[in-house]
Formats: C-alpha cells, structure tokens, sequence
C-alpha cells in the first residue's frame, strides 16, 4: 500500500513547483530582453593602458552585437581591488561587467583580507585574449642568451638584479617564477610602475626585468634591450628569432597577461550564454583581431566553463607564487 499525503502537503508542493515556473519564467523572460540598457564594463585601470584598450575594443563588439551601448567605466585603486568589490556587490543582471587580468587572480594570495573571495563571487563569462611575458635583459647585461645568463646566474648567486612595476606585480613574480624553476637567487628591485623599471633597463640601471610583449616590443625592435626567452608554448610572430623557455627545456614556465570579461556570482546563466556568444563573435571581427595583432596578442574565444577551469589554475598558480616571494600587499 502506497500512503496517502496529505491534502495540505500536496497544496505546499503544487505551491512550490507554481513559484519554481514563475521564477523560470521570469528568468527566461528576462534572458530574451537582455539587455535593455546600457552595460557597463568596469576597468580596475587607468585610461591608455592594456587592459583599458581592450575592455574598450571589445566593449564596443558586443555592443554592436546586443545592440546597447557598452560604457567603460575606470575605477582604480587598491591594485583592482576597488572595481572588482564595487562588480561583486553589483546586482548579477548582467549590467555590471568587469575587465578582468592576472590581478584578480595574483589579489586572492596578494591581499590577505579582501571584502571578498575571488574564487567565488565571480561569475566567467568570457576569455578575450592573452599577451605573453618575455625575459629582457638590457645593456649592463654580460651574458648575450638566456643558457649563458642561466650560467653566470648559477656562478654568482644573489648578484643579479632584476626590477619590476613593484612588489607583488606579473612582472615580480615572473621572476620569482623563473628562479624557483632554474634554481638561481636573485635580487628583486621594485619600482614604481613599469615604465619606470623599463627606463632603468634601458639605462643599464637594471640587467634584467620581465615584461609583457606587447609592452616591450617598441624597446625591443629599437635595439635598446634583448629579448632572451617568450614565456609562451610557441614562438611569437613578433620576435620570431627569440626562443620559448618551452625549447629552453623548461615548460612550466608559461606566463601571459590575460584578459576576460567577469560579473558578480549568480547571474543567469542564460545571460552569460549571450553575453559569451557576443564576445566570441566580436573576436572574430577584423578590427578586433587587427587590435590584438598590434599588442602582439591571441584571441582566446571559448565557453564560460573553460574560462572558470583557466581561472581556477590561475588562481592556483599565482597564490603559490606569492607564497613563494613573500610579497603583500596589507
């Protein structure tokens, strides 16, 4: 004999299964209208650098496609920190977007008491593009490759400098990265941004710094430093004489400057469908792919899921980096 429910509990469950339609239908609803107002893209960056350029290009991409205007919105502060806050505590519509880079995962080791959890309260809707690291050395540098530095390196440890944007920085830790896989002691010279470090290599100040490509290539091609080794699975058709430190015989060292378009947790995931269907089709247009060219980058189309497992390794990757240096950033 099968028992018999009672009349009020199957009046609670028809209840439930009757709000669960509505609630289904809404968000269905809403999936098709979206958007229906402008999106803004929140950058955690000044104007003028990488990260702006791109939430820029491919902001108007998926404009283009959703038909409502994508506003770039620049919050910076507290090393991206402030926009990435203000984009997790933001209604997860899809209205409120931010730009995301190697900061939001290196900040979760960085920043020991952030107002949120990186691995959690993001949500990944999409991949754009990545641009890979590069070795530099610069004039005071003897050594003419990157064997021959490994060499001088080994012979004399804790005797080269290396400088970088600052503690805690792609740039920093790249290097920490590198001498925990070769074995070598260096000496970390911390600046005051990039520029300034790469000023410095240039003067001979420093011998060796990292960099991401697209921002040293113009140093590059002048002749004023030299690429020793790309941190990337293949060469780039920028530098095409310089090796990967894959060839080098080390290839873990696989290092790039990544950009992606992130929203707060919980949004519908027939909104993120949408907004990654947009920034995969606007990857494909010409001019976006003329814009990544000229920064000496690669498109990176793909689902939110692999851009959630990416961020996962990421965060992974980077927090036993930071461990390793020691950098903080409170």
């Amino acid at each position: 004999m099968h028992a018999r429910v009672p009349l009020p509990v199957t009046r609670f469950i028809q209840a439930v299964l009757s709000a669960l339609t509505i609630l289904l239908s809404a968000g269905s609803a809403f999936a098709q209208s979206f958007p229906a107002k402008p999106i803004r893209l929140v950058v955690p960056f000044a104007p003028g650098g990488a990260v702006d350029i791109v939430a820029r290009a491919i902001g108007q991409e998926i404009g283009a496609r959703l038909g409502q205007p994508v506003v770039v919105e620049n919050r910076t502060g507290s090393g991206g920190n402030i926009a990435a806050e203000h984009v997790v505590r933001s209604a997860p519509d899809g209205y409120t977007l931010l730009m995301g880079s190697p900061s939001n995962a290196v900040n979760a080791t960085l920043f020991r008491k952030l107002p949120f959890n990186p691995a959690t309260d993001y949500t990944h809707i999409g991949l754009v593009g990545a641009v890979p690291t590069v070795m530099l050395a610069g004039p005071s540098m003897p050594a003419r490759h990157f064997n021959e530095f490994l060499g001088l390196a080994r012979a004399q440890p804790g005797t080269i400098n290396y400088g970088s944007g600052g503690s805690g920085t792609s740039e920093h830790l790249a290097a920490v990265m590198l001498a925990s896989v070769v074995n070598i002691d260096m000496v970390h010279v911390p600046y005051k941004g990039g520029a300034a470090a790469m000023t410095d290599l240039r003067g001979g100040q420093i011998p060796i710094m990292f960099s991401n490509l697209s921002g040293a290539l113009p140093a590059i091609k002048a002749g004023h430093v030299r690429a020793f080794a790309l941190a990337s699975q293949s060469r780039s058709p920028a530098i095409p004489d310089v090796p990967t430190f894959a060839e080098l015989g080390f290839p873990s060292l696989t290092i790039s400057v990544w950009w992606g378009v992130l929203g707060p947790a919980g949004m519908p995931s027939a909104v993120v469908s949408k907004l990654n269907a947009a920034i995969n089709d606007g990857l494909t247009s010409g001019e976006m792919r003329q814009r990544l060219e000229a920064m000496s980058a690669q498109a990176l189309p793909g689902t939110p899921e692999q851009f959630s497992r990416f961020f996962e390794s990421e965060l992974k990757t980077w927090g036993e980096t930071v461990r390793k240096s020691g950098a903080t950033a409170d």
